[in-house]
Formats: C-alpha cells, sequence, structure tokens
C-alpha cells in the first residue's frame, strides 16, 4: 500500500506534493497512485518507436507536468531531461532513455499496488 513513507523512500518529495494538495494525505495519495496508469507513458514509448518526435514530445511534456505536480522528483527529473532533448531534436538514445522511465514507472507502480 503506498505511503508518504515509502513515497519519501522512493525520492518524492513529498512535502510539496502535499502543499500542492492543501495538505490532503488521501487526496495525494490517490493522485499518485493514477500515474502508473496513466496514458502517456505508453504513448511515449510508442511514439519513439515509430520515430514520431512531435507526438513524443508532447507525451514527455504531458507526463512532465503531472510528475511535477505531484513532485515525484525521480520520474519527473527523467521526464523532464527528456522533454528538453525532444524539444531540441538532440541526438540521443531515446529508446534507453523512455526503458528507463518506464522502469521508474514501474517502481512506482509496486508502491502503489
Amino acid at each position: 500500500m503506498i505511503s508518504i513513507g515509502s513515497l519519501k523512500a522512493f525520492g518524492a518529495n513529498t512535502e510539496e506534493g502535499l502543499g500542492r494538495c492543501m495538505g490532503n494525505e488521501a487526496l495525494y495519495l490517490r493522485l499518485v497512485a493514477t500515474i502508473p496508469a496513466e496514458k502517456n507513458f505508453d504513448r511515449l514509448k510508442s511514439s519513439i518507436e515509430n520515430n514520431n518526435l512531435d507526438e513524443a514530445f508532447e507525451a514527455a511534456h504531458a507526463l512532465k507536468g503531472a510528475l511535477g505536480n505531484l513532485a515525484l522528483t525521480p520520474l519527473y527529473k527523467k521526464a523532464a531531461s527528456l522533454t528538453e532533448l525532444l524539444r531540441n531534436r538532440a541526438e540521443a538514445d531515446y529508446g534507453g532513455l523512455v526503458s528507463d522511465l518506464l522502469t521508474l514507472r514501474d517502481k512506482l507502480s509496486e508502491l502503489c499496488a
């Protein structure tokens, strides 16, 4: 079961996230629990696989916002980095970066189970 303690151990800035939820812990945990099922993870993965960098950017940018609002720092940092690389069309191992992001998502999913 997800808890503030497990999120802190994961690296989330729970104080910041709770602040955005006006201190409502139940709301914060409920919102965090929705993140592993966020459709933009799959959209990002398929866009990268299909070399559609415009759609990949949109998905990464949407994830960056959701993850940042909930202060899920490890995921946010990966999504933010990926967003900027895609924005600039930088040469990068996008597949590997997406894989790293999905691994963190899966860790969060385990916390939420």
